[in-house]
């Protein structure tokens, strides 16, 4: 047992040993390093060290497109016509011929009055003339017999006599005519009938009533094809329209529409007329279009959405809207790749995206390469690596996305 024990506390006293000695050898080493002069190292910068490796972008040409980017106005149909039907003579009502809401045309009979008054006034009319001609055959016989006899035999008094009972008869039938016309105006007024075609609304007289002009219209009729729609334009607009069409450089546009529930019309329109003033209040003009409308689609006194854009729209350099950048004071640049690979800032004058591509009016060229992705670190002057865009709907028209999509 004390051999044991004293092999034992052997063993432990060679690890402690061990453990000393190491511990020593690494403060000396410490030490050592200390005292032997050496460089310090050089902290890097990661600028620098990526200068000479181009940094990886993708491109695109700037490229010719058609700019058509629609003009919203909110716009208002109104009909081109609408008539009240007011009797033009009194009676009862016999007959109605039509249904509420039809869509009546012109010429078309609605109502028809008790007409047997105004028929008897025509009979008795016809009466007075008859009567008034043949008086005016027996004084013009008699006028003329006075004229062929002896001047010896008549008085220059009878002579004139007879004359003037010629005339007044020849008067009295021209008032028996006129009166006659008045008679048959009467009687065909008995019957009221369509003025224009369009669409009748309700009526405010029904059978057996009794209507006079005096007592109102019967009902209205609207024409709905073609409608009329207005909109607004503003002074500033109005002056440059007409000064293009003056120097011939006015273009032709589309005059389309977005129904209340937000569908698009299927038909065009075509310009009606311009107002004759400017409003004082809002300093526009209403202008006028002529819409077919067959379908009864536009209804009138409603409100649409007008859209204009160009029949044969202009064509611009273009580049993909995520290439354009904000600068300072409100402008805006691209980055070009020039033909060293290396990158400059451009401030360029756009007009608004249309179809994911903005339309470029000063500062790029058709055929230039501009950058629209990878530009966080970019800086005038640095060379770049190109790669192809990433196909996607901005970028390719005839691009279909995948099923993984």
């Amino acid at each position: 047992m004390a051999e044991n024990k004293g092999e034992k506390g052997g063993t432990i006293g060679a690890v402690i040993g061990t453990v000393v000695l190491a511990v020593v050898c690494a403060v000396g080493g410490w030490i050592a390093r200390e005292l032997i002069p050496h460089e310090k190292p050089v902290a890097v910068n990661p600028l620098a060290a990526m200068a000479g490796m181009p940094q990886t972008v993708a491109v695109t040409n700037v490229e010719m497109k058609a700019y058509n980017l629609p003009e919203k106005f909110v716009a208002h149909a109104e009909a081109v016509q609408e008539v009240d039907l007011l009797p033009q003579v009194d009676g009862y009502i016999k007959e109605i011929l039509f249904k509420e809401g039809d869509v009546v045309t012109a010429g078309q009979l609605l109502y028809v009055l008790d007409d047997e008054r105004y028929q008897a006034v025509v009979n008795q009319r016809k009466a007075d003339l008859s009567a008034a001609e043949a008086e005016e055959r027996r004084t013009q016989r008699y006028f003329e017999r006075m004229q062929k006899a002896d001047s010896r035999g008549i008085t220059e008094k009878e002579l004139d006599d007879a004359e003037a009972a010629y005339e007044s008869a020849k008067a009295k039938v021209m008032q028996a005519k006129a009166n006659l016309v008045v008679a048959e105006y009467d009687l065909k007024k008995a019957k009221v009938v369509a003025p224009i075609s369009g669409q009748i609304g309700k009526t405010t007289a029904h059978l057996g009533d009794y209507v006079a002009p005096l007592k109102g219209a019967l009902a209205k009729i609207v024409q709905i094809d073609p409608m009329r729609v207005s909109f607004p334009l503003t002074d500033r607009a109005y002056i440059a329209w007409r000064q293009a069409q003056k120097k011939g450089t006015a273009l032709d546009f589309r005059m389309r529409l977005i129904l209340p529930d937000g569908s698009e019309y299927d038909r065009e329109g075509a310009w009606d007329f311009d107002d004759n003033q400017m409003s004082m209040e809002t300093a526009s003009i209403m202008m006028r279009l002529s819409f077919p409308n067959p379908e009864r689609l536009l209804i009138p006194n409603s409100y649409v959405t007008l859209l204009t854009d160009y029949a044969e729209p202009p064509k611009y350099p273009s580049v993909p809207q995520q290439a354009i950048f904000d600068l300072p004071g409100g402008k805006v640049g691209v980055w070009v790749v020039k033909e060293d690979s290396t990158v400059e800032s451009r401030t360029v004058k756009t007009r608004d995206a249309f179809m994911g591509w903005n339309p470029i009016l000063e500062g790029l060229n058709e055929g230039e390469t501009v950058v629209i992705s990878g530009v966080a670190k970019l800086q005038s002057g640095m060379k770049v690596a190109l790669v192809a865009p990433t196909p996607n709907e901005d970028i390719t028209a005839d691009f279909k996305p995948s099923i993984e999509d």
